[in-house]
């Protein structure tokens, strides 16, 4: 696979695997203690919010990727996907929003946008690659 093979595509996987480790690793643990401890207040802020910073650094390494990337392939196939994964996800909070406020589907909790986002620009990828195959 070619992707893995570009400074920038190194780089990223540098900046994406800790950031993902971080994001289980500070989940896990202010979960475990949020359940623990039932903190309240300022703590209990700090923790609920905690996941969301490790996230951020892997949103931030998609773009640090997006910016470093030379190969115009490889940037046209991540801009168009990222597009796609945006455009779905969107499109999916919207319909799903309005199911909700008329009472057909239960709460879709906010925090899985992210992991429908990376599924849906996933998901895109082969198919935007096919099309300049």
């Amino acid at each position: 696979m070619r992707d893995c093979q570009t400074p920038a595509a190194r780089n990223y996987l540098r900046r994406f695997v800790p950031a993902m480790g971080g994001y289980v690793a500070v989940l896990m643990g202010s979960l475990w203690f949020i359940e623990r401890h039932h903190p309240t207040g300022p703590l209990l802020w700090l923790l609920g919010v905690a996941p969301a910073i490790p996230i951020i650094g892997v949103i931030a390494a998609m773009g640090l990727y997006l910016m470093e990337e030379t190969d115009e392939f490889l940037r046209t196939v991540l801009v168009q996907s990222l597009l796609w994964g945006t455009g779905v996800t969107m499109a999916f909070g919207t319909a799903w929003g309005f199911l909700e406020n008329v009472e057909v589907v239960p709460h879709f909790p906010l925090y899985l946008i992210f992991p429908v986002f990376c599924g849906s620009f996933g998901l895109a990828q082969p198919f935007v690659r096919r099309r300049y195959q």
